[in-house]
This record gives C-alpha cells, structure tokens and sequence, in this order.
C-alpha cells in the first residue's frame, strides 16, 4: 500500500484525554494494567502472575495480527484472516486450501510456512531518560532527532546483544514514555488446521463488521524449534462453557494503530486530506484487482486474499471517516484540547515547557499538507517484489553505516527479519505483481504530473504498462537463489546486476531517501519534541491513569460480555449454530451465505444451540485479530476477529454503549473440530491437559 502521512507521523502524536474514561475504555500496556478501574468496576484484581501469564502465552504475527499458545506441544491459535497470506502461500491450482480448508491429522502432514514469524513478549523496561537524554541543549530539531534515532539503534543493538531476544524501543504517549520490549522470535511455524474461506468469512463483506455474525474464524499453527515442537511454559487453558451474557472477559492482543491522542490539527487532516485520499486510491486497486481476478480461476485464487484485505480496509476506513466527520466527536476533542491547554496556560512552569507545543506540531502539520502530493507521489509502485528490489539495493549501502544512521530496517535488531523475508520462497506471482507496478506508477503520475523528475526517472518516455511489462517479464528476483546471491555478493554484486526491477529500484532511491529525510526533518523533528512536552505537561496535570495509544504492541483490554441498543432494537450478546443454518437458509445458500457441503452432511452431529460468536466491550481495533478472549481465571473463551459497525470510529474515540469486539466462542471451534472436521486429536489437545495460571 502506498505511504500516507499517517504512517510518517506515526511517532510522537499526543492529544491525552481530560475527561474521565467510560468504564471499560482503553488498551492497557502489561507495565501499567488498569486495576484501579477493574477493581472498582469488577472487584478484580490480577495477580501479577496472572498477568505474566497471559502476557508469555500471547503471541504476535509480525504480518499483522495475534494469537495464543493454547496446548503444552507448541500449538497456536489465531484466526483464518490472519494465517490467510501463509495459506495462499502454500496453495497450488491443484491443492487450494483457502478454498477448501486443511487438517493435519499427524505432526508429518503439517505445512511448513515459508515466511512467518512469530513473537512473544519477554520483558519490558522503561528507557525514558535514556532516550531523551540523547538529546543535548543547542541541538536544532533535525540533530535532536537524529541522536534520539541513534540512541534507540544503540538501546536495540545492546539489548539483542545481550540476551539474544529481538529487541524493540515503543515510543508511548508521544514519547513522553520510551520503553524496551524483548521478544522470543519463532520462524519455524507449521500449518495445522483452518476451515474453509467460505465459512471464515461466512456472509463476506456485506456480513464484514456487523453483529449479529455467524463465522467461525480460526486456524491454527504448531511453533518448532530445531526441529521439534516447543513446548511453552505458558499456554492458555480451554473453557468448555464459554463466556455468558455479562461475564467480565479479557483481551490480550496486539491492537495496530489509534489516534486519539493525536492534535485537533493532526485529526483535521486525516479528516480532511489523509483518509478521503486512501478511501479513494483502496477503490482503484480494488477495480484492478477485480479485473485481474476476471481473468481466470487461478488469477482469481491469487487475487482473494488480497481483494480481502483492500475490501476490509475500504469499509474500516470508511468508517473511521465517517466518526471524524461526526461534530459531536469533534468538537468532543476540541473541548478535550482546549481543555488541556488552558491548565497548561495556567501553571507557569508547564507553560514554559509546552505552551508552544500544539502550535508547533499544527505548524508542522500545515507544511505536511503543502507537501501532500511529494508525500504519496513519491512511492516505489507496487508491493512485494519491488519492495524486495529496495530492499536489495539498499542492503549492502545501509549496513556500512554505523546501526543508528541506518533506515530503520537496516540496524542491527531488525536484519535478522529483514533477510528472513527477503530470502522467502513463498511463490511469486509475476502477472499480479506486474498490475500492482501500473497501478503505483499511474499513481505517481496522476499526482504528480508527467514533468515531475520522479515520473520522468520512473518511466523514461515510456507508458506504466511498458515499463511494468519490462521489469517483470525480465526480472529474475522471483528467485530467491538469486537474492542470496546478491545478498552474499554485496554492493559489487548489486552493482554489477543489469536485472531491470533492480535497475528500477536504482532510478528512484535517491528521490525516495530524499522524501524520508524531508519528513524526518520537516515533520518529525517538530512533532516528536512538541509531543513529549505535551506529554509531560499531561502527566504532571492527570496523573499517569490513563493509557498510551495502540502501537501493534501487546495490550489488555477489558469488558463484560453484553448485547447493545441499535435503532429501535435490541442487538443480543450471541449467535448460535442456529442461526447459521437460518442464514445460509434464507438466502437460499447461495454465496456468500452458501455453507459447505460437510454442514449439511453433518448436521445432525451438531447441538445447534451452541453459541457461535458473542460480542464484549473490550477496547480493540485492527492488529487485535486472532487475540485470545479469556475469563477471570485465564482460561479461553473466545477468540477474536472483528468489531461491530459501531466500533469503527474507535481509531479516535471509544464509545462503550455500542462499541463491541467479535470474537467466536471456544464451545463453536471445539464443537467444529469433533462434529464438522474429524478432528478429535486437536480437539483433545486444546481441551485437555489443561495448565492454569
């Protein structure tokens, strides 16, 4: 996807909240859970084994998206949506199982995944003086941000040094908070069961974010290590009740990206410029993908799971806009903004620190949007492979600086995943990634105009579809023997290559490295200042009760399982078998209600009274799918996949009377493994043998 300016400004964006929080609003950090408000609300409290315990049992895909370890031999769940690009990627036009689904009876019948990683959560500890000590009096904002970047490098390398565990620095509050997050990596994941596409995404995108849902979204992985399956201390007990209508329950994910700390000025854009612009350009690459998957039966498999993901976006996007453009959310901030500001104004010391601050960042905001058209103009078209041809070219440049002038994929913490995807073998699809080349570079064109140096470099007197055309039908990267070679041969080998997708990377690097280093020092450098002081002068006024926002970094949230008010009518707090069969009835089974022909097949081995999904008022978003719902003991109860309509302005604000998290219901998957499946085996192992916290 192309870049926009909510990417580039994802660091250092505060706007904290002054009035109270609904009651079971917010996605806590694990250093910092809400117990005040668990306690009061709840009367729970959460030993800090118990939070331990479901932080080591966690489980992020650096893909997008989460799971859980839920059995003692290394087993992960998560949801179909989230394994579906490892899915496809293991497909052949002869054996589709995105189509038709997959089971592994026995450990030699898994699937080997050819470029997943996985993540689990070690420790975390706090860095704040450290970072911000970076920064010396008399430094101007761009060497202020360049030692703040090069202090992070430096945290990063030492950590992974030392412990062996990736290591990350997450930026909370704006950067008035900097911590270190140590993760065990896993690369060796194995596919063991997932369920038809149809039945995943049962209803397909007209059903996609609504409530009542009928879908049984889930999948499921075994994680090895030299060979063997892992066996995790910690791993998450099955219930065999679920959860029921008013229980308090848990979510322990890896939310993507929130913006409700972000300025009055920053939301403006996004408003007004930012999201009107993706909404837009999602629509186009989603007519192309349409067209390409027109073409035949195998396009149209190598299409699906990417016209998913553009078809999910779309409606999530459109959402978010449509809360930005609602007044009351908006002049709610405003309040919340001025708010802030005038207890600011009013104590003489924090005035001195951040009364500027909100100035500053519109400042920086407002050269953001004159700069608009260079932002999403200038962008290596397409997606996978040119990515890759970057990627390549740079490798051998970045990796002889020292690890905190490097572009972040390029310091020492991260090439061990950089060239763990470069190196993939995940299969290619050179026609598809030849329609995503046209469509980036009639983007550039049409915002920048033909005269434009980038388009003239990008195309050189030619038409997009001939130089896409040239570069794929001529590029040997499909191959990833040939990017080992160029990954062992250095910056001679890449010099030396004539390969034209790596010739095309060669022609707009240096106009890409300029548009990153106007950001860095235009925008960046203002806002991540200003939004620490901010951040402080927030903190010294609340208190520290309230909660960063997301950074598709591990959070709890929280609330009881309950049905809401739409309408004139009420919305119940479950689905059952029932009303699954009552759909696909109703709409003559017919797609994209049609069920497969096992669920008829096998019907009478089915309690149809079984709840399906159910819906809770836990805080989540994007990056919360395949998260673990689980109850006060710590046992699962669910597992999460999407939201309901009414939560989708939740990117800027949270409404807890209407905003609900969906998630299947652990009596739906195990009564699918036994009845639907003929998979007693794994549905002995998430069930038995159960480990409490």
């Amino acid at each position: 996807m192309r870049k926009t300016l909510a990417s580039v400004l994802s660091a250092g964006l505060i706007m904290v909240a002054c009035v109270p929080l609904h009651a079971d609003e917010g996605m806590w950090t694990f250093d910092n859970p809400p117990r005040k408000q668990l306690l009061q609300n709840y009367n729970f409290d959460p030993s800090q084994q118990w939070l331990d315990h479901l932080r080591l049992a966690s489980v992020r895909f650096n893909e997008g998206g989460s799971g859980s370890f839920v059995s003692p031999s290394g087993l992960v769940m998560t949801n179909h949506h989230v394994a579906l690009g490892q899915l496809m990627k293991v497909s052949t036009p002869e054996k589709d199982f995105v189509r038709d689904g997959f089971y592994a009876a026995t450990p030699e019948q898994e699937l080997k995944c050819p470029d997943i990683e996985l993540n689990v959560l070690q420790s975390m500890e706090e860095v704040t003086p450290v970072v911000q000590g970076s920064v010396k009096p008399g430094m101007s904002e761009p060497e202020a941000n360049k030692a703040r970047k090069a202090q992070i490098a430096a945290i990063t390398k030492a950590s992974k040094d030392k412990t062996g565990f990736e290591s990350e620095v997450v930026s909370l509050y704006g950067g008035s908070e900097y911590w270190l997050y140590r993760y065990k990596r896993y690369t060796d994941v194995r596919l063991v069961f997932a369920v038809e596409q149809s039945v995943a995404f049962y209803g397909g995108d007209p059903d996609n974010f609504t409530f009542p849902r009928h879908d049984l979204d889930v999948s499921f992985f075994r994680v090895y290590e030299g060979g063997k399956p892992v066996h995790p201390e910690h791993y998450l007990a099955w219930s065999p009740d679920g959860a029921k209508d008013g229980e308090l329950v848990f979510v322990s994910g890896h939310p993507g990206s929130t913006d409700r700390l972000r300025t009055l000025a920053q939301m403006e854009m996004h408003r007004d410029l930012v999201m009107p612009y993706e909404i837009a350009v999602l629509g186009r690459i989603l007519a192309d993908l349409q067209a390409y998957s027109a073409r035949g039966p195998e396009q149209e498999r190598r299409a699906l799971g990417f016209i998913f993901g553009v078809q999910n976006s779309l409606k999530a996007l459109s959402g978010e806009l449509e809360g930005l453009s609602d007044p009351a959310i908006m002049a709610k901030k405003s309040a919340e903004e001025r708010d802030l500001r005038a207890r600011v104004e009013q104590d003489p010391e924090l005035k001195k620190k951040a009364g500027s601050a909100w100035d500053q960042i519109a400042g920086a905001t407002k050269l953001s949007r004159s700069h608009w058209t260079e932002t999403v103009g200038v962008a290596m078209p397409g997606w996978g492979l040119t990515q890759t041809a970057l990627s390549l070219l740079r490798y051998p440049t970045e990796v002889k600086k020292p690890n905190g002038e490097r572009l972040p994929d390029f310091r020492d913490s991260n090439l061990e995943s950089l060239k763990f995807q470069l190196l993939s073998p995940a299969p290619v699809f050179l026609d598809l990634e030849e329609v995503m080349v046209v469509f980036g570079m009639k983007e550039s064109l049409k915002q920048l105009g033909p005269g434009h140096p980038f388009v003239q470099a990008m195309l050189q007197g030619k038409t997009p579809e001939e130089v896409a055309k040239a570069v794929m039908t001529g590029t040997s990267l499909a191959d990833p023997k040939v990017r080992q070679a160029l990954l062992d041969g250095g910056e001679k080998a890449v010099a030396m290559s004539k390969d034209p997708l790596l010739d095309l990377a060669r022609r707009l690097d240096p106009f890409l490295r300029a548009e990153w280093k106007w950001h860095e020092d235009t925008v960046e450098a203002v806002v991540i200042p200003a939004a620490e002081k901010i951040g402080a002068a927030s903190f010294a006024i609340y208190g520290r009760e309230k909660y960063p926002d997301a950074t598709f970094t591990l959070r709890l949230a929280y609330g009881p399982v309950a049905g809401y008010e739409f309408a004139t009518t009420r919305v119940p707090s479950k689905t059952t078998y029932f009303g699954l069969y009552d759909r696909c009835l109703a709409f003559d089974n017919k797609e994209p209600w049609a069920l497969p022909k096992r669920y008829f097949d096998r019907r009478d081995r089915v309690d149809l009274s079984t709840p399906l999904n159910f819906v809770c008022s836990a805080d989540i978003i994007g990056g919360n799918s395949g998260s673990p719902v689980v109850n006060r003991a710590g046992q699962v109860v669910g597992l999460i996949f999407d939201g309901n309509i009414q939560s989708l302005p939740g990117r800027y604000i949270y409404d807890g009377t209407r905003n609900r998290a969906v998630a299947v219901s652990s009596q739906a998957i195990a009564m699918a493994l036994k009845a639907l499946y003929d998979a007693p085996a794994l549905a002995e192992e998430i069930t038995g043998g159960q480990k409490k916290p």
